[in-house]
Parts: C-alpha cells; sequence; structure tokens
C-alpha cells in the first residue's frame, strides 16, 4: 500500500502537501489556548467547517479513537490528519506545527528568558482563555446537532456529561465512553457507514502491527536499557516515553507520573517543577510539550534547548506511534454494525463530556467577571453568527485582555 494517503469524506478535499499542513497546524500551534478539549474545538472548525477536509462523522470517530488511546489527545488528532492530507511528512508537519511554539516558549522559560509578566500579559492570557469558551461552545453546539439527533443520543449525552462533571478525571471520562458504547449497542439503530467514507492513510495493517509493536517493545528496553548501562539521559528517556505511552486522559493526569519520575531522583526540584507547570498553563498547544521544559531545566547530561527537544522527542513518540499503528484497525472496525452502533453511543459520550468540559474546566477558569462572560459571548456571536476566522477571533480577545489588564 502506498505510503501516502488522502481523506475522502461527504466533501473531499483532495491531497494537500506537508507545506500546507505545517502552515495551517502553526497557526493553530499559536493560537489555540484553552487545554485539549479547547484544542478539538478549535480543530472542528478547521477541518470541519473551514476547510472541510472531514465530514462531521469522521471528526467525531477520530475523536472517539483518539480519547481510547493513550497520550495527547489532541495531538494524535493532529497527526491523523496531517497523515491523511499529506502522508507521512504530512504527519510530521502537523505535529511540529501544533507541538513546536508551546515548546520553544518553555524552553525559554526554563532557561530564564520567557517568564511572563505585568498586567498587559497577564490581561491577554486571560481574554485567551475567555476565548476557548466560545470555541468550545460551538464545537458542542455544532457536534450536537449532527451526532445527537435524536432523544436516546441526547440522552446518552447528558448521562455522559452529568457523568464527567460528578466524577471529574480520566476515570469518569472512561467510564462513560464504556458505557455509552454499551448502551448504544445494543438500543441504538444505525445507517451503515458507505464505503466510499473510508479513510485511506496509506498505512497497511502489517505496519501498523509493527508501529504498535515498536512502540510496546521499546516501553520495555528503555528501561531495562537504562538499568542495565546506568546511563542517567536513557534514564530520564524511559521516564518520558513510560509518560507518553501510559498515560490516559490528557496532559493533567500526566503530571503527578512526571513528578514522581523527575523530583525523587533530584533531576529537577519541586518548586522548579511546580513553576513549569504553571507556565504550561499560560502557552498554547498540547500540555504535553511541558516535558520540553523539563528537559530544559535539568542539569547534565540533558539539559538546555538539547535536553528539552530530546525529551520532549521521548515524550511525543508513542503517541505518533500508537495514532498511525491504530489508524488501519480502526477504519476496517469503524465499519461493522455492531461497532457503528456502539460508536454512535461513544459520540454523543464525546459531545457529553465536550459540555461537561465547558463547564468545568473551561467556563470555571476563565469567566470570573460580567465583563469575561460578555467577552465569551461577543466571541461566540463573532464565531457563529459572524463566521469570523478563529484565529481573528482569538487576536481580539486577547487584545480586549490585554487593554482590560492595562486598566485595572
Amino acid at each position: 500500500m502506498a505510503m501516502g494517503g488522502s481523506f475522502q469524506s461527504e466533501t473531499p478535499a483532495g491531497r494537500g502537501s506537508a507545506l500546507e499542513v505545517l502552515g495551517v497546524f502553526l497557526r493553530l500551534g499559536v493560537t489555540s489556548f484553552g487545554g485539549p478539549v479547547a484544542h478539538l474545538g478549535y480543530f472542528h472548525a478547521e477541518f470541519v467547517r473551514r476547510r472541510r477536509w472531514l465530514a462531521e462523522h469522521d471528526y467525531a470517530d477520530l475523536v472517539a479513537l483518539c480519547q481510547f488511546l493513550p497520550g495527547p489527545a489532541s495531538s494524535q488528532f493532529g497527526i491523523a490528519v496531517g497523515l491523511g492530507r499529506a502522508g507521512w511528512l504530512g504527519a510530521l508537519a502537523a505535529w511540529v506545527g501544533f507541538t513546536l511554539p508551546s515548546a520553544l516558549l518553555l524552553i525559554a522559560f526554563a532557561l530564564g528568558v520567557g517568564a511572563i509578566a505585568g498586567p498587559a500579559a497577564v490581561g491577554a492570557i486571560h481574554g485567551l482563555k475567555v476565548v476557548a469558551v466560545a470555541v468550545v461552545a460551538q464545537a458542542v453546539w455544532g457536534m450536537a446537532k449532527s451526532l445527537c439527533a435524536d432523544r436516546p443520543r441526547a440522552g446518552i449525552a447528558l448521562a455522559a456529561a452529568v457523568l464527567a462533571v460528578l466524577l471529574p478525571g480520566a476515570g469518569g471520562q472512561l467510564g462513560a465512553i464504556a458505557l455509552g458504547g454499551l448502551v448504544a449497542r445494543r438500543a441504538l439503530q444505525v445507517a451503515p457507514l458507505p464505503a466510499e467514507r473510508h479513510l485511506d492513510y496509506g498505512v497497511s495493517r502489517r505496519q501498523g502491527a509493527v508501529l504498535l509493536a515498536l512502540c510496546g517493545g521499546l516501553l520495555v528496553a528503555l528501561p531495562a536499557l537504562a538499568t542495565l548501562t546506568g546511563a542517567v539521559g536513557l534514564a530520564m528517556v524511559a521516564v518520558f516515553f513510560k509518560a507518553g505511552a501510559l498515560v490516559f486522559g490528557g496532559g493533567h493526569v500526566m503530571l503527578p507520573l512526571l513528578q514522581a519520575g523527575v523530583v525523587p531522583p533530584g533531576w529537577v526540584s519541586n518548586d522548579v517543577f511546580l513553576a513549569g507547570y504553571g507556565a504550561a498553563q499560560a502557552v498554547p498547544g498540547p500540555l504535553f510539550t511541558f516535558a520540553a521544559y523539563l528537559g530544559a531545566a535539568m542539569g547534565p547530561p540533558l539539559g538546555g534547548w538539547a535536553g528539552g527537544l530530546v525529551l520532549l522527542l521521548a515524550i511525543f513518540v508513542p503517541a505518533f506511534l500508537l495514532i498511525v499503528g491504530a489508524l488501519p484497525f480502526w477504519e476496517a472496525l469503524r465499519h461493522r454494525e455492531g461497532i457503528r452502533r456502539a460508536l454512535a453511543g461513544v459520540n454523543a459520550v464525546v459531545v457529553g463530556i465536550l459540555g461537561a468540559a465547558l463547564y468545568d474546566p473551561v467556563w470555571t477558569g476563565a469567566i470570573h467577571s460580567r465583563a469575561d462572560f460578555c467577552l465569551a459571548l461577543a466571541a461566540y456571536g463573532l464565531l457563529v453568527v459572524g463566521r469570523v476566522p478563529p484565529v481573528a477571533v482569538v487576536a481580539f480577545c486577547a487584545v480586549v485582555g490585554c487593554l482590560s489588564g492595562l486598566a485595572r
């Protein structure tokens, strides 16, 4: 099978270039604040509504797969989109564009030249958190109309939202996904997926199996080699590879595992660790780029720019191997009738989880006053009614936040 594939959906966009993918994801990497849930909202606006690289159900199916896999869901989604659009180079371009801006900012912060200070900067960051409310709200509404079109699926979504609010964290989300899939498999009736809706990622099952096996092999081999050789650098890489390969539920769930891996050995102090975690909340892109900060803040044999980039690769390589390795199997599974019914329920659950996240942490972390609410409402109106490009709305909210910070 060819090494590059193309998306085929209800609104086929054709093949693109890796340079095109890099440009799109670089802009997203600079403007996508708000965490993985907000990132998926930005992706929905960009790839379903604006560029039409994905149909609505293809988007939802891919989100469901990324929620099932360990690792950074939004980054894995981006890698899959890049792979489908421009092959292997497209996958790499998507990851580089989405990841590099925040990674470079965090490395600079670790080296003491990127600290965010002053009322203008703080206000701008708050404005960017507010716009995430509008972006996620738009995604929830758009996905609910297409994925929860009947009462059973709407009920599944509402139940999932309640469960996700009452049981925050990865446990509640995974429990809701499992229950929603089981209920839907028995209770829902869905139309089969047309054959022409098959997405060709250009990865064969044999290649997928090799990538999944490679991920599992490295997960075992890296710590074993570190123990045998006593190489501190290899031990550091093993810790970050393990975090990238085993963590479900996003970057926040990754933090305890990393803290247990880097603080007790004395690679970084707890104060340095927490300072970097705070900085990671203020930059766009995936929270997993926190690894770049830790690598830059460590002492020899890593440290500095080289250390930051090495550990950035260590934590993201499993995500790359897992999503690319799983895609050919997923494309076959999602066409089966029983899987389609379960997947319809899972997609409804994703809407519910997204709705719950709109409340906490997106709303609770951004809306603290009437002015915040008005700004979020204005941003929503610009996106939905005015159809203003998300990047322009993000810039608008950052400027308003900056001016508000100066006025205080």
